[in-house]
C-alpha cells in the first residue's frame, strides 16, 4: 500500500494525460478529467503527508531492484510538503484556466501538458537519485517550453526562446556535475552518496567543485542573483494561467533541489558553500525588490518580486541552522500559494479592463470590492504583515540569523520586507485605489461582457485565500512540520536508513 501511495503523485497526472488525449477535440472532457486528476492529486498528496509525518520517511524501488542500483522514490515530509503545495495550486489553475483561457489555447494540448508538467514536479521531488532529478527537470523544460509558446505570438515565442536558453544551459551544468559526482564516487543515488561523502576516502575538492555545478544549475532554475534575468523576461509574456503556475511552483521546485542536496551531499565544504550563499541571497533579495519598485506593469513586478523571494529561501539554507531549515521550508510553502494568488489576481483585473499597465488602470476598489480584499490578504502576506502567512517565514527566518549572529543577512531581510511593501502599496494605490482613466467607451462595452466570466475566475482566487489564511492564522501545524522536514533534512542518517534499509 505505501508503495502505491508513493508512485500516486505521479500516476494520476500521467494517466489523467493520457486520458485528455483520448478527448484530444472535446475540450469539456478534458477540463472534467483534469479537475478530477487534480482532486485525486490532492486527496494521494494528503495521504501521503499524513503517513510520512506519523510514520516518517518512505521509500520504494522500482523493479524490486535494491538500492542503489534501481530507481529509488522516496518521500520526506519535505518532499510531501512540495507535493501537495503543488496539487493546491494545480487545482487552482484548473479551475481558472475553463474562463480564463481563451478556447484556442485549450484545445491544443493544454490540459495534458499542465498535467505532464505536474507530474514532472512531482518526480523531481519524490525521486532518489541525480540522474532522475535532470530527467524530472527536463520534463518540466519540455512542458513550460510549450505552455509559453502556446498561442504562438510574438511576446510569446520571445520569452518562450529565452527560458528555453537559458534552461539549457542550466541543464548542461547539471548534468555536467552529475558526471563529475559519478566519476568520482561512482554512484548517483542520494541516500549513497550522502554515505560516501562523509567516508574519509572522499574527495572533498572535488565534490566541492560538483557541488558548484549543481548551485549555477539550480541557481538558474531558481533565478537567484546574477542567473535570475531571463525570468522577468519571460514569465510575462504567456497567458495568466500559465504564467501563475510556472511562476508560482517552478522557481520553488529548484530551490527545494538545491535545500535537498545542499543538506544532504554537498556538506564537506560549508566555509565556502555558507559564505557564498549568504552573499548571493542577500544579493537575491535586493536585487528583485529594487526590480519591482521600478516597474509599472501589475505582472512584471509579481515577476521581480519572484526574485526577491527566492533570496529568503535561500537565507535559511545560507544560515544553515534547524530553525532556519524550517524557515525556509514555510517560506517556500507560502510563496507559492501568494504568488500564484497575486498573478491571478492580476488575470482577473487585466480580464476586465484589458490591460496590465498600472497607469491604464485604477477604480477596482469602487467596482469589486471583493476581488480587492482578496489582493489586500495576498498582498500583505506577500509582504510578511502579521498575521498573515509571510510574516511568520520571516519571523523564523530572522530569528535563526540573530541567534547565530547574522546581522547583516537579517538586516537586509527586513530592509527588503519594507520596499516589498511599497511595491504592494504601489499596486494598490494605481490599480484598486486611484479614479480609473478615461478609456475607449469600446473596450468598456468589452468588459462589461466579461463579468460573468471574471466572477467565475474568482472561484480559484478565493479557494487559494482560504490556505494562505489558514497558514497565516492558524500556522502552527504547517510551522511544526517544516521543523519536522528540517529535522529530517539535518538529520541524513534518517534519510539513509529509509533507502539503504540500514
Amino acid at each position: 500500500m505505501n508503495h502505491l501511495l508513493l508512485l500516486l503523485p505521479l500516476l494520476i497526472p500521467l494517466y489523467g494525460a493520457i486520458l485528455c488525449l483520448f478527448f484530444w477535440r472535446y475540450v469539456r472532457v478534458q477540463q472534467l478529467i483534469g479537475i478530477l486528476a487534480q482532486a485525486c492529486m490532492l486527496i494521494a498528496s494528503f495521504v501521503l503527508l499524513l503517513e510520512v509525518n506519523n510514520k516518517g520517511i518512505m521509500s520504494t524501488q522500482m523493479g524490486s531492484w535494491p538500492a542503489p542500483f534501481g530507481i529509488t522514490i522516496v518521500a520526506d515530509v519535505f518532499s510531501s510538503l512540495m507535493v501537495i503545495t503543488s496539487s493546491i495550486t494545480g487545482m487552482a489553475i484548473y479551475l481558472y484556466s475553463i474562463k480564463g483561457l481563451d478556447k484556442a489555447r485549450q484545445t491544443f494540448g493544454y490540459y495534458p501538458v499542465l498535467l505532464i508538467l505536474q507530474m514532472g514536479v512531482s518526480g523531481a521531488c519524490l525521486t532518489g537519485d541525480l540522474f532522475n532529478l535532470f530527467v524530472w527537470f527536463e520534463v518540466l523544460l519540455i512542458c513550460c517550453f510549450v505552455l509559453i509558446a502556446l498561442g504562438g505570438t510574438k511576446p510569446q515565442l520571445e520569452g518562450a526562446i529565452k527560458y528555453v536558453t537559458i534552461n539549457f544551459l542550466a541543464s548542461g551544468f547539471l548534468l555536467t556535475g552529475i558526471g563529475v559526482v559519478y566519476g568520482i564516487m561512482g554512484s548517483l543515488n542520494m541516500a549513497e552518496l550522502a554515505v560516501l561523502v562523509r567516508t574519509p576516502v572522499s574527495h572533498p575538492a572535488l565534490i566541492s567543485m560538483a557541488g558548484m555545478f549543481f548551485l549555477i544549475a539550480f541557481g538558474i532554475k531558481s533565478a537567484i542573483f546574477p542567473l535570475f534575468f531571463w525570468l522577468p523576461a519571460s514569465y510575462h509574456t504567456p497567458p495568466i494561467a500559465i504564467s501563475a503556475f510556472i511562476a508560482g511552483m517552478l522557481t520553488k521546485v529548484g530551490m527545494y533541489a538545491l535545500i535537498r542536496l545542499f543538506t544532504l551531499i554537498f556538506v564537506t565544504d560549508q566555509d565556502l558553500t555558507i559564505p557564498l550563499l549568504t552573499v548571493l541571497a542577500g544579493f537575491t533579495m535586493v536585487i528583485g525588490v529594487f526590480g519591482a519598485a521600478s516597474q509599472n506593469d501589475f505582472r512584471k513586478i509579481l515577476s521581480f518580486h519572484i526574485v526577491s523571494q527566492i533570496g529568503y529561501m535561500l537565507m535559511g539554507l545560507a544560515l544553515f541552522t534547524p530553525l532556519a531549515i524550517a524557515g525556509s521550508i514555510y517560506f517556500i510553502i507560502h510563496n507559492i500559494l501568494v504568488k500564484t494568488n497575486l498573478f491571478l489576481i492580476s488575470g482577473v483585473v487585466a480580464h476586465r479592463n484589458g490591460t496590465f499597465a498600472l497607469k491604464k488602470l485604477g477604480g477596482v476598489y469602487l467596482q469589486h470590492p471583493f476581488l480587492s480584499l482578496l489582493f489586500f490578504i495576498s498582498a500583505f502576506s506577500l509582504a510578511g504583515i502579521p498575521p498573515f502567512s509571510g510574516f511568520w517565514g520571516k519571523f523564523m527566518l530572522a530569528k535563526a540569523g540573530f541567534e547565530i549572529d547574522s546581522f547583516v543577512i537579517v538586516i537586509t531581510s527586513l530592509a527588503v520586507s519594507l520596499i516589498t511593501i511599497f511595491s504592494m502599496t504601489k499596486i494598490w494605490n494605481e490599480v484598486f485605489w486611484k479614479k480609473k482613466p478615461e478609456s475607449d467607451p469600446l473596450l468598456d462595452v468589452m468588459a462589461d461582457s466579461e463579468q460573468q466570466a471574471s466572477r467565475m475566475m474568482h472561484v480559484p482566487i478565493v479557494f487559494l485565500v482560504v490556505f494562505i489564511l489558514f497558514i497565516g492564522i492558524y500556522a502552527e501545524p504547517v510551522v511544526s512540520m517544516a521543523h519536522l522536514a528540517a529535522e529530517q533534512l539535518l538529520n541524513s542518517e534518517l534519510y539513509i536508513n529509509a533507502v539503504l534499509k540500514r
